[in-house]
């Protein structure tokens, strides 16, 4: 289990560009990023890019951040996750699942640009409990 991409945006609903690192702050989400301090159950998106493969199937070419994730995930499957869990990423961040799925609005640009979008069944969101940087290859422990 590892962390594929990190990605940030400038603006909300909008497609996210990876990154060489993400900057996790306590309590607030991911710094530099346009959901930063908004909502405390939805500081920092998740998606698995096993969930992205079953879009790419249907023919769509997709990258790491076009759910508007900010981190991509291998080898976990997120929206199994129980409410509580929480993933230590890399060596110093601990994320707390605070939400599974989300109710995606009509003018998303990722909807409208992928014709559909997994992020409502399959992404999950966290709280920042430990802050940190993770970078892609950073290991994720689901921690009892």
């Amino acid at each position: 289990m590892k962390v594929l991409a990190v990605s940030i945006s400038e603006r909300q609903g909008t497609k996210k560009e990876n990154q060489e690192q993400i900057v996790v702050l306590k309590d607030r989400g991911v710094a530099n990023d346009a959901h930063l301090g908004l909502d405390p159950k939805r500081q920092v998106s998740l998606l698995a890019q096993e969930s992205v493969e079953i879009m790419k199937r249907q023919g769509l070419d997709l990258r790491p951040g076009d759910f508007a994730e900010n981190i991509t995930t291998e080898g976990l499957e997120l929206h199994t996750l129980p409410l509580g869990a929480r993933l230590k990423i890399g060596p110093e961040a601990v994320l707390e699942v605070s939400q599974i799925g989300k109710t995606c609005h009509h003018g998303c640009a990722i909807r409208q640009s992928a014709g559909s979008c997994i992020m409502p069944s399959h992404g999950i969101f966290g709280r920042v409990r430990t802050p940190g940087r993770i970078r892609p290859g950073d290991e994720i422990v689901v921690e009892k």
